[in-house]
């Protein structure tokens, strides 16, 4: 038994020993973090067994997933002297920024977006033997950060004709947001998905300027809405407003008939024609 567990130690070593000396390795980090509205680079470096390598070599990244997942970016070069040229880069926002042929891989996402959080895959390929390619299995993963930005704030009525005002902001991490202004009912209510939170501010009831402020760890932000409530004149007035329309109607009346008079005037005193 002991040497039966001494032959599956040897097996072992010698398994290791095979899998250090194909020459292949690649080097990325875990995890990268990017801004959103700017650019992050994806640093993938790699080693292979060839002392020297001036046949066709090409450069993939993949997301999601090693191997199935799908190619965002893809380049071609060669030989030494010839650059590596871009087959697919997809929406245009990937760009090689390292020299394949100095074994190193990375590249740079522009514009970054929420969609872009994802894990990557880089992946290199030697023409010629079917083994003389490489694939990162952990990936980088892509996380996301991002100052808060109000998306929409506004002021609506409820079924019973109440009014509330509601904001929604986004960021990374997720903003907490506060509102100020007149005085208020302190009622709100809060509701989040993804990157995105909205706050709702419940029974309005006094004019003036409402202010939606949101903060995280990389900034702040704040938007603001006014909100005057309609109010019916008085019963009092409602008399006077009436007889002051009619004056000013009968006022006109008597203007048009005025110049009307006038314009007969004119005609009936004017010379006839002599024959």
């Amino acid at each position: 038994m002991k040497g039966f567990g001494l032959f599956l130690a040897c097996l072992l070593c010698i398994f290791k020993k095979g899998l250090q000396s194909n020459g292949w390795s690649i080097q990325v980090p875990s995890d990268a973090t990017g801004e959103i509205g700017k650019a992050v680079v994806l640093p993938c470096t790699f080693t292979h067994p060839h002392k020297t390598y001036d046949r066709t070599l090409t450069t993939i990244w993949r997301i999601k997933e090693p191997y199935d997942g799908m190619v965002v970016f893809k380049c071609v070069t060669h030989s030494s002297s010839d650059l590596c040229k871009t087959a697919v880069s997809y929406k245009n926002k990937y760009k090689l920024i390292g020299n394949p042929r100095h074994n190193n891989l990375s590249i740079k996402i522009d514009n970054l977006t929420w969609s872009d959080s994802n894990r990557y895959f880089c992946r290199v390929e030697f023409s010629g033997d079917l083994h003389d390619k490489y694939e990162s299995r952990t990936g980088i993963r892509l996380h996301l950060i991002a100052a808060p930005r109000i998306v929409n704030i506004t002021i609506g009525s409820n079924q019973d004709r109440t009014f509330r005002a509601q904001c929604t902001a986004e960021g990374e991490p997720l903003p907490s947001l506060t509102w100020t202004g007149p005085l208020f009912s302190n009622a709100t209510s809060v509701t989040s998905l993804n990157h995105q939170i909205t706050k709702e501010l419940h029974y309005l009831t006094r004019d003036g300027k409402y202010t939606c402020t949101a903060v995280n760890s990389h900034g702040r932000a704040e938007g603001a809405v006014y909100f005057y409530k309609f109010k019916a004149a008085s019963s009092s007035l409602i008399p006077i407003l009436m007889f002051v329309a009619l004056g000013i109607k009968a006022l006109v009346l008597l203007m048009i008939l005025g110049i009307a008079g006038f314009w007969r005037a004119g005609h009936s005193t004017a010379p006839s024609r002599l024959s």
